[in-house]
């Protein structure tokens, strides 16, 4: 029995190369997006001297991994040829790695030419795929024979035509059906850390992504770690008739509920709110197990 609790209990440590990562504390998740494009400006760096700065300033606000984006998956947005993708990642993370050795990083890529090519050139790093795979050929035995860590996110067509597909009989249920089927086919792969990301914004309507939200708890049937990325997204910003740059205290208020629903990972343009959320959220639990064992 006691071996069986062992198996079943939630994973809290993810190896990334020769670096750890403890998700026994949610940890932020700092955007570093090197395009031109991303719906967001604040998140953009191109130059090296803005990607330093952008770096040093989210490690210094409490970001456990830095998540390298190259290619825009904000609806609508056009494709990047693979080797634009390359140069513009191998930039930063050139960066990343000259300056921030310490820093845990991540590629927001559906490529596994670019995944391979990026760890050749600098390393271990956590797979971002928003595709689960089918955007591109052989991501899963790439992430396996390299050893990283692989985020898997649901999202139904590609970041062109995903709001085009936002019909469900049942929501949660089809979500939870598609990650079952992937975390398997990882596993088989022999891909030994996934963490699970529900994808809000991707196929879904703004109605869904706050069922998604709402019922996030439910994705600790998997006994895998979460990703939540909701930040200044447009259930946001819609919802509260502003502008994504006017979305910070509810990307916030957002964030709070996700961590209460199970987040193990905050993935943020703000990293230095998101950490202060995360350290409230803890105190709290912390108030609330020393109530319960008095």
């Amino acid at each position: 029995m006691e071996d069986s609790r062992r198996f079943l209990q939630k994973k809290t440590h993810l190896r990334c190369g020769g670096q750890e990562l403890n998700l026994s504390t949610p940890v932020v998740m700092g955007i570093l997006n090197v395009t031109p494009d991303s719906f967001f400006p604040g998140s953009r760096a191109t130059a090296a001297d803005a990607v330093a700065a952008r770096v040093h300033r989210m490690l210094s606000d409490g970001a456990a991994i830095i998540d390298v984006g190259a290619y825009s998956t904000r609806p609508g947005a056009g494709p990047v040829p693979p080797a634009e993708e390359l140069r513009r990642l191998c930039a930063a993370m050139e960066v990343v790695r000259g300056k921030f050795p310490q820093a845990v990083a991540s590629v927001d890529t559906f490529r596994a030419e670019v995944v391979r090519e990026v760890v050749a050139q600098f390393g271990a790093v956590i797979v971002n795929d928003i595709s689960g795979g089918q955007l591109g050929q052989g991501m899963f035995e790439a992430a396996a024979e390299l050893g990283l860590p692989y985020v898997l996110m649901h999202m139904r067509g590609t970041p062109q035509t995903m709001q085009q597909h936002t019909a469900y009989a049942n929501l949660v249920e089809e979500v939870v059906r598609y990650l079952s089927e992937k975390v398997n086919a990882l596993h088989a792969a022999g891909v030994a850390d996934v963490i699970i990301d529900p994808g809000f914004g991707f196929a879904k309507t703004t109605a869904q992504n706050f069922e998604l939200l709402a019922r996030l708890e439910e994705l600790k049937i998997f006994e895998l770690p979460v990703l939540a990325g909701l930040s200044r997204k447009s259930m946001v910003y819609r919802t509260l008739s502003v502008t994504p740059a006017e979305a910070l205290n509810g990307t916030t208020a957002l964030n709070m509920l996700a961590l209460a629903n199970g987040a193990d990972i905050l993935r943020v343009h703000d990293v230095k709110e998101a950490a202060e959320a995360v350290a409230l959220w803890a105190a709290t639990k912390a108030a609330a197990a020393a109530a319960a064992a008095e």
